[in-house]
């Protein structure tokens, strides 16, 4: 980051980390504001796309305009967050097509419902069936897409423990919206159709909540171990209206897991529709901060993590900071 009247000795490193579903034009919006305000020459860009890893070649931006640099950053980023979630996009569009059969079937209606191509119009109790079947099976497949991988997580935060200089990370990552059954038609069926609660409602409530199966206390305490500030930007993108659904948000568990690493860290988090302002209150609580050393009184190298609590006369003031490492 730029700072005034300071000496840099080591280059500064920003990783951009997006987990998207859709590229969002106020992103690419954000990453201008980077390009042309924020990074110099010296210092190091690595971006991360659901499909690869990318560097800023060293002095690029001595060689080439920033304009073709910026050009080419949000190309790349929205290939590949087209690219690679458009199987996460296909699943939502068929749960959300098959909910409004559902819908549809629960409010008795079986015209124009957007079923499969080899369902059949049959009795409306096995039509109901054959859909609710399928919606959970979507529901499943969903749920792996979405799936945290903890190892992923964990080699990420060595290479940053390792990496020379000043290390940012900025994650991006999108609002979710699961299809849902329209709650006013299913509880009208419901009540009329008591013989069919158990059944229906098994399969609605089987998928209704992520296990996510990571140890946050581990990811928490590897993260700050690493020496790096990890901001947390989520873009709260509103749900879309359909009719015969309901758009249930299924953040929450990513959001509470992504908001206690970048606490770990002592990083910033928001919350907005825009990322772009977001984007920089960010980049300007990267900027103002200071650097405190100690040594440990009676230190010994047993591996284990060490808290750290830092604490200021003032009471006005927020502190954010790493919260310990480990002792090797």
């Amino acid at each position: 980051m730029k700072k005034k009247d300071s000496i840099r000795k080591l280059p500064e490193t920003s990783f951009f980390f997006f987990e998207m579903a859709e590229y969002l034009p106020r992103v690419g919006t954000a990453i201008e504001y980077f390009m042309n305000n924020i990074i110099s020459p010296e210092d190091n860009l690595i971006i991360i796309t659901p499909l690869k890893t990318y560097q800023l070649k060293n002095k690029a931006l001595e060689i080439k305009p920033r304009k073709e640099i910026l050009d080419e950053i949000k190309g790349i980023i929205r290939k590949d967050t087209w690219q690679g979630n458009s199987e996460y996009r296909n699943t939502l569009d068929n749960i959300t097509k098959t909910a409004q059969s559902i819908s549809a079937l629960l409010s008795g209606g079986q015209e124009n419902i957007p079923t499969l191509d080899e369902i059949n119009p049959m009795d409306p109790d096995v039509l109901l069936d054959q859909n609710l079947i399928f919606y959970t099976g979507l529901l499943s497949r969903l749920e792996t897409l979405r799936k945290v991988d903890q190892m992923k997580l964990l080699d990420f935060a060595e290479y940053l423990k390792f990496k020379d200089g000043q290390k940012y990370v900025f994650m991006f990552y999108q609002r979710e919206f699961i299809p849902q059954i329209d709650q006013r038609i299913l509880s009208q069926y419901l009540s009329l159709r008591q013989d069919r609660m158990d059944w229906v409602m098994n399969h609605l409530n089987e998928f209704n909540r992520r296990d996510l199966s990571i140890d946050i206390k581990r990811v928490k305490q590897a993260y700050a171990d690493a020496s790096t500030s990890i901001h947390f930007l989520f873009i709260s993108k509103p749900a879309a209206h359909i009719p015969g659904v309901t758009m249930e948000e299924h953040s929450e568990d990513i959001f509470s897991a992504f908001r206690e690493m970048a606490e770990a860290t002592g990083g910033f988090i928001s919350s907005s529709y825009n990322p772009v302002s977001a984007f920089k209150e960010a980049l300007d609580a990267a900027e103002h901060y200071y650097l405190l050393y100690y040594s440990p009184k009676d230190y010994s190298e047993e591996g284990e993590f060490k808290n750290i609590e830092v604490r200021v006369k003032n009471k006005g003031f927020k502190i954010l900071h790493r919260t310990g490492y480990f002792a090797y």
